[in-house]
């Protein structure tokens, strides 16, 4: 409790020092950035804020439509399907002085695919990362790829000179606690300059009137403060009272008052992200349940069982005060791949959840810890809550974990969790994304938060061939396929395609982002 109340009392004090120029943006969430290290940890708040200081070879807009970045133009070879050519912006700059190069895109794309690297299984198919000369760089992989772009919008691009000097090469390895110069220290080519950091406080950052874009993006800004603030009730306050003029996550409680306020906009979008439930069965005995020498979640009875019992509708009327969508999939509508019919397949049925339970062996039922972040995503906790109370109507008495999300990540994908919450974007619009991250069995470069324990070899080689195969109909043939799968094993508990909610300054010119990542060179001030 004292932690938490310091770590309020710092936010309060930091917001109060905040400068009132209308040219600085004030920007609160819930969350903070993880690391600054560009290739660390591949979660969204976390690219949210490098996306202001680092670039990307290409990104998406608002639309999801791509847009060049440090790369102008890209395509397959004309006479190898397996190379991709990517022509560089020429006359860009990093922060420190130094010119952009694709030496700099080569070693870039080498460290995102080493081992401590969160970013990996979005280049697994790259065998091979050259610069044919200054500012054209190829990139080979193991077949011909068609959808690599969309892998590469989170990628983003290092100063080889400065990495080497500062001692950083190698990613920092988040999970193992280690903090690098990368952590906390940026020299990107991106709209803004790091001025300070403050992991869990503030992040401050200057427009880079040098920026290659200074000319084609409104870049209004001249300064940013990031302040992560984990109570709702905090951050609702700050922006009342005009201590910050941007608020990424506004508690849905408080919508009605806020979008009521004098001189307040909300922006309401459909996000691309997905909230879901994931149970480890894979393991021959749990740690977090009272049943010994067996899994429970290892029966798929009970698998269904837990989804029959969770009443999506209520979570949405209740927790979430009608802002969410149920989901039966865990891939948001956005997502090649997304059927209407397969996310209308999480029914409410507690008598056959009962009688699935006792099918299975555990009409007594059972007890289990539930891991769930406190940080990460709208009303997380209290999702977890009203789960806990819905699981107990089947007889699963679920004891509730609720921590910060930089303590709760890692033990998903260092396997130290039975039951987790998790939420899922897919920047590639692409289900083979998913398939990467969640589905695939865990190994070195692939299915690294693939949190269950499933391995299904001959899934597992379905789910690689998508990289390369060019024949489109055949491969979303093999994509419904493999979410057949996915859904009759019950892998994952769906919940709820999230709905996000912007609130700003009327006079604050920034369009809800399904990614959830405001671009703010993009912003204008009205």
């Amino acid at each position: 409790m004292r932690t938490a109340t310091r770590a309020i009392l710092a936010t309060t004090v930091a917001m109060l020092a905040l400068p009132a120029s209308a040219e600085t943006l004030r920007w609160a969430s819930a969350g903070d950035a993880l690391t600054l290290d560009p290739h660390s940890q591949n979660e969204g708040q976390t690219h949210t804020i490098r996306h202001q200081m680092y670039d990307a070879l290409i990104i998406r807009d608002v639309t999801g439509a791509f847009e060049p970045s440090l790369a102008t133009d890209w395509g397959p070879k004309a006479d190898d399907p397996n190379v991709w050519v990517f022509n560089l912006r020429q006359g860009v700059k990093f922060h420190n002085g130094n010119d952009f190069t694709a030496e700099d895109v080569v070693f870039s794309y080498n460290r995102a695919k080493t081992p401590t690297s969160d970013m990996k299984e979005l280049i697994n198919s790259v065998v091979e990362v050259r610069a044919v000369d200054d500012y054209t760089v190829e990139m080979v992989t193991d077949g011909p790829n068609p959808i690599l772009p969309a892998n590469l919008t989170d990628l983003f691009i290092m100063d080889k000179d400065w990495t080497e000097e500062n001692n950083t090469v190698k990613v920092q390895d988040f999970e193992g606690g280690e903090i690098t110069y990368a952590t906390t220290n940026v020299n990107g080519t991106g709209a803004y300059k790091l001025v300070s950091r403050e992991p869990d406080v503030k992040t401050v950052m200057v427009r880079n009137d040098d920026y290659w874009g200074r000319d084609q993006f409104p870049m209004a800004y001249s300064d940013i403060v990031h302040t992560p603030i984990q109570n709702a009730a905090t951050r609702v306050a700050a922006l009342l009272s005009g201590e910050i003029n941007f608020l990424q996550d506004v508690p849905v409680q408080d919508l009605e008052r806020v979008s009521s306020a004098d001189g307040l906009v909300v922006k309401t979008a459909p996000q691309n992200r997905v909230i879901f439930f994931g149970m480890n069965q894979g393991a021959d005995d749990l740690e977090a349940d009272n049943v010994d020498g067996k899994n429970p979640l290892a029966d798929v009875r009970v698998r269904r069982a837990m989804s029959m019992a969770i009443n999506r509708d209520a979570i949405k009327q209740v927790v979430m005060r009608g802002q969410s969508q149920p989901a039966g999939m865990i891939a948001p509508p956005f997502v090649n791949g997304w059927t209407a019919a397969m996310d209308g397949e999480s029914k409410t049925d507690l008598a056959a959840a009962k009688a699935l339970m006792a099918e299975a062996g555990y009409g007594d039922g059972f007890s289990i810890r539930l891991d769930c972040p406190n940080d990460r995503y709208i009303n997380d906790e209290g999702i977890c809550q009203a789960a806990v109370g819905m699981l107990g109507q089947i007889g699963i008495t679920v004891n509730l974990d609720a921590i910060p999300k930089a303590q709760h990540f890692p033990k998903i994908t260092e396997g130290k969790t039975d039951f987790y919450m998790l939420g899922w974007g897919v920047p590639t619009y692409d289900t083979e994304y998913i398939f990467n991250f969640l589905v695939h069995g865990r190994e070195d470069s692939i299915g690294t938060w693939n949190g269950t324990g499933f391995d299904n070899d001959e899934l597992d080689a379905k789910i690689k061939s998508l990289a390369s195969n060019t024949n489109l109909e055949q491969r979303n043939a093999d994509i419904a396929d493999i979410w057949r799968v996915v859904q009759d094993e019950q892998l994952y508990i769906p919940i709820h395609h999230q709905v996000l909610n912007w609130a700003m300054g009327d006079n604050v010119g920034i369009e809800v982002d399904p990614e959830n990542q405001p671009m703010i060179k993009h912003a204008t001030v009205n």
